[in-house]
């Protein structure tokens, strides 16, 4: 027995001095290829692109790793001890490597027979981070053992930990624990409480796995893990433990599954526009060094800007009429089949902003349930569905009606956000865009309903017909040629014969068929006349008012010199409009939009500034100041007494502008102004059809314009607009010498008043 025991042992301590001295081999080869971790300190990781609001509000964020860099001592100690508390509570105690840990590892590691796992210190975790790959094999923990050590050795705990709160993956694209603050919480780093430093602390273990978002459940587990560590470990008390675990976590909305970018103010259209831009200028580079650009565009008024038309196009929805749901599934009758059911349809269904997507559960006489496949069920009155009645009729045909198991839509209330009323995803778009108009500045951009599910850009990208919008710059080149608001003018019918039009016969009409005989200039534009801007393109020829328009900006080749230029028949964008009018209200000038102010690099040094165009340069006038002064006179009779007289409901003397609507109402326009601030909304479908039968661009553009500007000009005061040298005022005329009443003049086609003219 003794000699069993004893050739037992000698194997035993052969066996050990055979590990030890393989594992001195390892360590020796491998030792003389550990990198120079001194250069951590250096370290520069890719910082994304991100867009800024002219007064500092994010809007976008452009690049693979979603990072922002914090120092040690800027981090909550609330988030350092649940860090610890969940990966390493032995930290400031070993070296970089902690050996119980290591054999509590190893020996679940042998009795489970997988490979290498577990035992890793945040030091280990560094190592393996900036210099190892994911690999679990156990000569990766060596060199992982070997790294930390040297980790240990030239570095400081707090440099460590720093390293590694800035570093460290934890989902979402979120690398370090400022990033993923705001990510999942929408707080700064500083903000969080104790039951959210937890949560984010018990990611970094399995970032997917323990996402609240793809996993509420299992990331609530791991949370309460962690904190139940923090009170172990004595860093909370028993109250603050009870209170943090029940505490009910707000998380970021808009994130999970249909994770989009979601900031503050909504911007997309406008931070695509810049992405495009510095792209174009550092290639690549764009996504990795950390630049931070400042737009023209103002928060509020970006907010508001999108606020008005969003409500704008849904209430035109809602006017034509609920269309029915957008699909159908067959639900279980078990409930918690039938909620797994709805979550799993619905993840790939994308929510637009608080338009969201569920599932009729339960139709009932007086109330409808609905489920986003979560636990709590949402109650509609039978009033809040009442605009989509017909649809819950038997009547109705099956693919239509409203029945269990159609997805819908759903949107807060406005007087009480808790509740809900049935909507739609509309089928109608719009833009907005507006401009100071002393520099061209971009002040607010929205290009359609909604950037996630369309990303075109309506303001930039949407050539369309302007209408009656583009009278002002045709009754500008009147006024070049020596007309007055004055002049008299016939509003009689006219026709066109194929010879003049290039093969076909138009009969161009007044809206609604009105038609007002001689009547002035001025009239003629308040009211929208079509018959006097046809005279007037006539008189001047159409290659002149093509020339004219086009100082402005507007492209010859898009609106060619026909006789139809004269009702808007060519085709300008709404940010080339915009511009145009911006050129009016600022006396005449060349208006050059722009929306990058400035971009700044990580460390906030100045990379690069753009210059505006800045009214007031004689160098870039378009048109006499004269001009500019009459047409803004004009313009501001369309809002106080003529088609845009909706506008007067905001109160000031100081609007001016023109509605604009296309043949069969396809494109609907407003395009105003206060003299500081120019703004022009588009309304009309992407292929284009009628937006109803007497439907206006004062009906439905308008109003956008007046919400948005509603909230513009609480920061705007009121500005009357000098007027210039050389104006002649004779009664309530304006004049300039050259447009003196005279026999070339004083009248336009009004001879034969009673004869439909022929041209």
């Amino acid at each position: 027995m003794l000699r069993y025991l004893t050739i037992f042992c000698s194997c035993t301590a052969f066996g050990v001095l055979a590990a030890v001295a393989i594992v001195a081999i390892v360590f020796a080869t491998a030792f003389p290829k550990i990198p120079e971790v001194s250069k951590l300190l250096e370290y520069q990781p890719k910082m994304p692109l991100r867009i800024m609001t002219a007064d500092g509000v994010q809007i976008a964020e452009f690049g693979r790793e979603r990072r922002k860099l914090v120092e040690f001592d800027q981090v909550p100690k609330v988030l350092i001890k649940s860090i610890l508390a969940a990966e390493d509570d032995r930290f400031f105690k070993h070296q970089g490597i902690d050996i119980n840990g290591i054999l509590r590892s190893a020996i679940n590691n042998i009795l489970k027979g997988s490979k290498a796992q577990g035992g890793s210190t945040i030091t280990m975790q560094v190592a393996r981070n900036f210099y190892l790959s994911s690999e679990k094999t156990f000569i990766r923990k060596i060199y992982e053992v070997l790294l930390a050590l040297e980790i240990e050795r030239k570095l400081s705990k707090k440099q460590i930990l720093e390293l590694y709160i800035n570093q460290i993956y934890l989902g979402k694209r979120a690398y370090g624990f400022a990033s993923a603050a705001q990510i999942y919480f929408a707080k700064p780093l500083g903000r969080i409480n104790i039951a959210e430093a937890a949560m984010l602390a018990g990611l970094p273990k399995a970032p997917s796995a323990f996402n609240p978002y793809t996993n509420l459940r299992r990331a609530t587990l791991r949370q309460r893990y962690v904190l139940g560590r923090l009170y172990k470990l004595g860093n909370i008390s028993l109250t603050e433990y009870q209170k943090e675990y029940n505490r009910k976590l707000i998380f970021k909305k808009g994130v999970g599954n249909k994770f989009t970018n979601i900031f503050p103010v909504k911007a997309d259209h406008l931070a695509e526009m810049v992405r495009q831009q510095v792209f174009s200028e550092f290639g690549e580079n764009t996504y990795n060094l950390g630049l931070t650009v400042f737009t023209t565009i103002r928060a509020d008024e970006q907010r508001a800007a999108h606020m008005a038309l969003r409500k704008g196009i849904l209430q035109y929805d809602k006017k034509n009429g609920y269309r029915g749901p957008e699909g159908y599934i067959k639900l279980s009758n078990d409930p918690n089949t039938a909620t797994e059911a709805i979550a799993d349809k619905l993840s790939s269904v994308s929510d637009s902003l608080d338009i969201l997507a569920c599932v009729v559960t339960k139709i009932e006489k007086d109330k409808i349930t609905v489920s986003r496949g979560e636990d709590n069920p949402i109650i509609l009155q039978r009033s809040d569905v009442e605009f989509a009645e017909i649809f819950f009729s038997k009547n109705t045909p099956r693919v239509k009606r409203i029945r269990r198991g159609s997805i819908v839509r759903i949107k807060p209330k406005r007087e009480d956000k808790n509740k809900y009323e049935l909507t739609q995803l509309p089928n109608a778009e719009a833009a907005i865009v507006a401009l100071q108009t002393n520099n061209g500045a971009i002040r607010a951009l929205v290009g359609g309903f909604d950037f996630q599910s369309n990303k075109y850009n309506r303001v930039t990208q949407a050539y369309r017909q302007p209408g009656s919008s583009i009278k002002p710059f045709i009754f500008g080149a009147a006024l070049e040629k020596g007309f007055s608001p004055k002049t008299i003018i016939n509003d009689l019918p006219v026709n066109f014969n194929p010879f003049t039009t290039g093969g076909t016969i138009w009969t161009p009409k007044n809206f609604n068929n009105l038609y007002l005989g001689p009547i002035s200039m001025k009239e003629a534009l308040t009211k929208s006349q079509n018959m006097v801007s046809i005279r007037i393109v006539k008189k001047i020829t159409p290659s002149y008012a093509q020339n004219y328009i086009s100082r402005f900006g507007f492209e010859p080749e898009r609106n060619p010199a026909l006789y139809s230029l004269a009702l808007g028949a060519g085709s300008i964008t709404p940010l080339q409009l915009v511009a145009g009018y911006s050129s009016i209200a600022n006396g005449g000038f060349y208006t050059k939009p722009y929306f990058i102010d400035r971009i700044l690099d990580y460390s906030g040094k100045l990379v690069r500034r753009y210059e505006p165009l800045l009214a007031g340069d004689e160098n870039t006038r378009i048109i006499d100041p004269r001009h500019a002064y009459i047409l803004h006179n004009m313009l501001s009779d369309v809002v106080y007494s003529g088609t845009a007289k909706k506008a007067k409901i905001l109160e000031r003397p100081d609007l001016a502008g023109k509605t604009g609507t296309t043949n069969d109402a396809i494109d609907a326009w407003f395009a105003g102004y206060q003299p500081n601030i120019s703004a022009v909304t588009w309304f009309g479908y992407d292929n284009p059809q009628s937006l109803g039968e007497k439907q206006t661009g004062s009906g439905i553009a308008l109003p956008i314009w007046i919400d948005f500007m509603r909230e513009v000009l609480k920061r705007q005061p009121i500005v009357f607009k000098p007027e210039p040298s050389g104006i002649i005022r004779i009664n309530d005329g304006l004049y300039t010498h050259e447009s003196l009443p005279n026999s070339f003049n004083e009248s336009l086609d009004v001879n034969d008043l009673d004869v439909e003219e022929n041209f």
